[in-house]
């Protein structure tokens, strides 16, 4: 009976590997990593707890806090999606979506979580208190976290993402580049991050554009989503 027994679960988990691929699979590989891009070598450490940095920049956010508007407000809680159709808004064609770019997509599916790759372990050597956690006057309006705020992860992405779409739309530089800001800014709008994690989260965003931008992988997957991207796009 227990042969049986083992017999059939067996069974069903082949089955179910073979029905499902793996996470490993599914998840996007990254362009580079800490290992190429040491965070903490590259970026001065956040300002100490009790300075006047620090106080600075907590009055900064209070003072956001009482001026922001309900569209401000908004439009910062949409921004906590990491993702490039966050830039739609600047695009501006209706065909600008993952069901018509499959190629684009996956190649920013790539981008993006090159970001967590570089970021995430610098923010756990670092980790800086999120503001709510510093203060119990900051009341954020976009959902909370407890991971270090130094550099901004939301800000890197949306920096590198703004720089690799612009390089394929050239045509709209300008605009995608402000939308990139506004994206970063609106972490501090939004009550849950520092300004000082927005300037070093740019900075983060450009090296890891840089660097990735003289890889061979990023290259040919750069060129492939580009040429998708402007041709259903009629450019």
């Amino acid at each position: 009976m227990r042969n049986l027994l083992a017999q059939g679960a067996l069974g069903i988990a082949l089955a179910l590997s073979f029905s499902f691929p793996s996470l490993a699979e599914d998840k996007a590989k990254p362009f580079t990593d800490a290992k190429e891009i040491n965070l903490l070598n590259l970026l001065p450490p956040p300002p100490a707890p009790d300075s006047a940095k620090m106080k600075a920049e907590l009055g900064e956010i209070l003072t956001i806090q009482v001026t922001r508007t309900p569209e401000m407000e908004a439009r910062a809680k949409a921004d906590v999606e990491e993702n490039v159709w966050r830039f739609a808004d600047v695009v501006a064609n209706p065909k600008f979506s993952k069901e018509n770019l499959p190629k684009f997509s996956a190649f920013f599916d790539r981008v993006v979580v090159s970001e967590g790759a570089v970021v995430d372990p610098a923010k756990d050597v670092w980790k800086r208190p999120r503001p709510h956690l510093y203060s119990d006057l900051v009341k954020p309006v976009v959902p909370l976290s407890k991971s270090g705020s130094y550099p901004s992860g939301h800000t890197t992405v949306g920096t590198l993402m703004g720089i690799v779409l612009s390089n394929m739309l050239p045509e709209k530089r300008d605009a995608i580049m402000k939308r990139a800001w506004e994206y970063g800014q609106n972490r501090v709008v939004g009550g849950i991050h520092y300004p000082s994690d927005i300037e070093v989260g740019r900075i983060s965003g450009t090296v890891i554009a840089q660097t990735i931008m003289t890889h061979e992988d990023f290259k040919t997957e750069f060129e492939a989503a580009k040429a998708e991207l402007r041709t259903t796009l009629g450019l």
